[in-house]
């Protein structure tokens, strides 16, 4: 996907002035390293002192540890899976391969690498996945826990392999500086996960080659920060991952200083990147989940190397976890909101671990968990190996006295999210919140209004994810579209406008009008945008508990036109439509559950499942990755103040 010089002019007319100046001395600094490239300073006396204390691998649990081992010995017999891609080569991975597509990605001098255009390069996330180096964390923490040396001599081989082909500055993977932020975080746990290993000194602190690529990673990130309308999650892996390797590898004579500035940004990023109530500000939800990963490894570097930390840091954490525990549903899923993209701060967990259970383990390792969060009772690696690290909350000089919720909250106004919860393990997410983050919304889906169901974690009016970034800009159009969610098109319009893939050059604005998720008997919850020239669309919830109904009510105000309302069912639903009335089913673990959907009859109603051309009714569960599902659209008219009410009943 190569961007046109429209597409140059809509996303310079996001950015402010400051950030115009500093992209504009981020290219003369670019042309100035191509001609004289920064060289490394000499280092005597390297030592790793940032260990594990002892015990703490023998708190990792056994089920957990045999997970880990089952992927280790996957990985080691080359096998491994990204975005829906299973590779078969990873014993001797090529660097720059796409396996998706076959191409390879150019060499070059890095910022000459045309990363946007597929045809040139390939699928860049393919690419990089694996030189985030989060699978050889994977084989270090193996190593750690078994203490199998053939996992440690894999990580050494596979690290200076990459160190061999990717000198500073030339190819596809120094391009992003969340990529390098992220592979430095990687390379601080690979030598503390090896230290038992008697090659790990020479592999890191007495290799040249190791020096220098560490140096150059963190005087990448130093000169060319995330700025401005770009600031979002990409800014806090890059301060992370530096000050991550500045704690754990402080042997260079701008250590200090790289520590100090990469630290500044954590703390200020973290703050921008979160609204009070803990949730983050793209409202995309696996980012949320990104920076909460990213925040605790690098506190846990803090701790590990006795920086003192800002109290607002771990606050901003603290307030995160809580977020989280707050609006997972019974099966500890989060909402499934915005972009996607499978993206991790630290991976030393097998298959089969829970993500956000981990989180919530480590939240309560570390923060302490409130009497109304859910029970979280699997197990993982990392939360023992990060315990270990970070003084827990309430110790001198974590975090200052702060009121933590007493009850579980249900409606964070600042991001417009509203939980409702009925009997049965019934969960509704509402979306009255902003559109994205930032000028740009990067990640952000023209989603407003929309809602999302599901009965004991199972989606049954379900958000479809996002599947894609790059190369596939149709399918990137659909899954960020209005007609992609549940809620209401007006016109065959989105009620953002989108400039780009990651742009958005006018943004709906919502308000919440009534937000009642804890009514006695009926949670209610009302919204309305202007995305819509001419016309506004408000939109009614309400949960009944007895009846255990959810009743959703649309109302377009203004001018006339067509509409288009669409409800995306779970990919597990099974549907049988006649007239305006559907018949739902589903299996849960061997249980035989049912709903029965009634749609406004003003509408005509078609189940659509599997189209391409245009794409309708497909469901991503993960990046990379879609499946066929059923979506029920309604197509009429909208006169004056036309109300559409849809009931979703759920079966004893």
């Amino acid at each position: 996907m190569t961007m046109s010089a429209g597409w140059y002019l809509r996303r310079l007319s996001r950015m402010g002035p400051s950030e115009v100046g500093g992209r504009a001395v981020d290219v003369l600094r670019r042309r100035q390293w191509r001609s004289a490239p920064p060289a490394c300073p000499p280092v005597t006396g390297a030592r790793f002192t940032a260990v594990l204390p002892a015990g703490t691998i023998a708190s990792v649990p056994s089920d957990a540890a045999e997970r880990l081992l089952a992927e280790a010995d996957r990985l080691m017999a080359g096998h491994a899976g990204f975005f829906g891609v299973e590779r078969e080569d990873m014993a001797a991975p090529d660097w720059f391969l796409d396996p998706k597509t076959g191409r390879r990605a150019p060499s070059g001098y890095a910022f000459d690498v045309p990363y946007r255009d597929e045809d040139a390069v390939g699928d860049i996330k393919q690419i990089w996945e694996p030189s985030r180096h989060q699978y050889l964390t994977v084989l270090a923490a193996a190593y750690a826990v078994g203490g199998d040396e053939r996992y440690a001599e894999r990580v050494a081989e596979h690290l200076r392999s990459w160190w061999a082909a990717n000198p500073p500055l030339r190819g596809v993977h120094w391009i992003s500086g969340i990529e390098l932020g992220i592979r430095l975080v990687s390379w601080v746990w690979i030598r503390r996960l090896l230290d038992g290993w008697p090659g790990a000194a020479g592999l890191f602190e007495g290799n040249p080659v190791a020096l220098e690529q560490i140096w150059h990673h963190q005087r990448w990130l130093a000169a060319f920060p995330s700025r401005g309308s770009s600031a979002n999650n990409h800014v806090v892996a890059e301060a992370a991952g530096q000050f991550a390797a500045a704690c754990a590898f402080g042997w260079f004579p701008s250590s200090a200083r790289w520590r100090a500035g990469a630290l500044r940004s954590l703390e200020r990023h973290l703050r921008s990147n979160t609204f009070h109530s803990g949730l983050n500000r793209e409202l995309a939800t696996e980012y949320h989940g990104l920076v909460l990963e990213l925040g605790l490894a690098a506190v846990a570097e803090a701790d590990a190397a006795g920086v003192p930390l800002p109290a607002t840091v771990r606050l901003v954490l603290l307030r995160m976890t809580d977020a989280l525990a707050a609006v997972v549903d019974n099966r500890l899923r989060p909402p499934r909101q915005g972009d996607a993209d499978d993206g991790h701060g630290l991976v030393v967990d097998g298959a089969g671990t829970d993500r956000w259970g981990s989180l919530l383990a480590t939240g309560d390792a570390v923060f302490g968990r409130q009497t109304w969060w859910p029970e979280v009772t699997g197990t993982d690696v990392r939360t023992p190996l990060l315990a270990a690290l970070v003084r827990p909350y309430g110790k001198k000089g974590t975090v200052p006295a702060v009121s933590r919720p007493a009850r579980r909250p249900a409606h964070f106004a600042d991001a417009g999210m509203t939980i409702l919860r009925g009997p049965e393990e019934i969960w509704c997410r509402c979306d009255g919140g902003p559109h994205g983050f930032l000028s740009i919304a990067a990640h952000a889906h023209a989603d407003a209004l929309s809602v999302e169901v599901r009965h004991d974690g199972v989606d049954v009016l379900a958000d479809p994810g996002t599947f894609c970034y790059h190369g596939q800009p149709e399918w990137r159009r659909y899954f960020r579209s209005t007609l992609g969610h549940n809620t209401l098109e007006r016109d065959g319009e989105d009620q953002s406008v989108s400039g780009g893939p990651f742009l958005w050059t006018r943004h709906a604005r919502t308000r919440v009008l009534v937000a009642e998720p804890s009514g006695e008997g009926v949670a209610r919850w009302c919204a309305e945008h202007d995305g819509y020239q001419g016309s506004t669309h408000r939109r009614r919830v309400e949960l009944t508990a007895a009846s255990r109904e959810l009743r959703v009510v649309d109302e377009v105000h203004g001018d006339r036109g067509t509409v288009r309302l669409a409800f995306h069912l779970g990919p597990a639903v099974s549907a049988e439509l006649v007239g305006n009335r559907a018949e739902l089913t589903w299996t849960r673990d061997g249980e035989d559950r049912s709903a029965v959907l009634d749609l406004p009859g003003e509408l005509t109603w078609r189940a659509h499942r599997g189209e391409t051309e245009p794409p309708l009714g497909w469901y991503s569960p993960g990046f990379g990755r879609k499946e066929p599902a059923t979506t029920l659209v309604g197509t009429g008219f909208a006169d004056g103040a036309a109300g559409f009410t849809t009931v979703l009943r759920f079966h004893g």
